[in-house]
């Protein structure tokens, strides 16, 4: 309590107007990092910053005030780098979590078809739902079943990804780009 007090003097003696956060799903780790960088701000960035928050603040109002329409979706492709192709037959599990009580209910599991897919969105209308979600890509399983070389305790077995969706109304895409060792991914469209 004591480094937030002291940041709040400072960003208040600096800057000559409160601070303002997004603070819903931030954790307390989050807000002192958010201030110590913003501290560093000249008074134009920060002031833009603050709109910034604000958006979203009033974003995060909106959602829980009006009912969105139905018409987000979840998709979902894993292309294996190591071969150059699609990586068909991937088992994929995805998790929607509860950040207040650290429980995670399964959704449904997956597999990819030939082009690396879901062979449909993995969630869509009303259970497209803002919050947060885990993709696990059981990738060992499937460089086994291609007969990559991966080292005898490999270096990939699975690949949790965490994400959050913040628009019912939005196509997120969520892509894995794989190989036995390394991936990365990006919100798609």
């Amino acid at each position: 309590m004591d480094r937030f007090t002291a940041l709040n003097q400072a960003y208040k003696k600096k800057f000559s107007f409160v601070f303002i956060l997004a603070v819903r799903n931030a954790t307390k780790q989050t807000i002192l990092s958010s201030f110590e960088a913003r501290i560093n701000h000249s008074k134009q960035r920060e002031f833009e910053e603050c709109i910034t928050q604000i958006h979203k603040i009033a974003w995060m109002r909106l959602l829980a005030m009006f009912k969105p329409a139905p018409t987000g979706f979840l998709t979902c492709h894993v292309l294996d780098t190591a071969s150059g192709k699609p990586a068909d037959g991937l088992r994929i599990t995805l998790k929607k979590l509860s950040p207040e009580t650290n429980d995670a209910e399964t959704l449904g599991e997956f597999v990819t078809n030939d082009d690396g897919r879901l062979n449909g969105p993995a969630l869509k209308g009303g259970d497209f739902k803002v919050g947060f979600y885990e993709w696990t890509f059981y990738v060992g399983d499937y460089f086994a079943k291609e007969c990559l070389p991966t080292a005898g305790t490999p270096f990939l077995t699975e690949v949790p990804l965490r994400f959050g969706i913040d628009n019912p109304e939005d196509h997120y895409h969520v892509p894995l780009l794989v190989s036995p060792y390394s991936y990365s991914t990006y919100r798609g469209s």
